[in-house]
């Protein structure tokens, strides 16, 4: 899988974070990827994975 550039996307702050900066995530949606950083760090490295997977993982929990 080609590493997405997710420069210039939208990332949206989980739903759980407070706002006293506690540990959190943030996610960005794509058609094909989904990218997941920490809140904290924003420069930092980010994950990337495919949209199904992620679709997948995320059906698993809340199951």
């Amino acid at each position: 899988m080609t590493a997405p550039n997710l420069t210039t996307a939208t990332w949206i702050k989980s739903s759980y974070s407070g706002g006293n900066g506690g540990s959190c995530v943030e996610v960005s949606l794509t058609a094909r990827t989904v990218g997941i950083r920490d809140s904290k760090d924003r420069t930092a490295c980010h994950l990337a994975v495919p949209a199904d997977a992620w679709l997948a993982l995320t059906s698993a929990v809340s199951a």
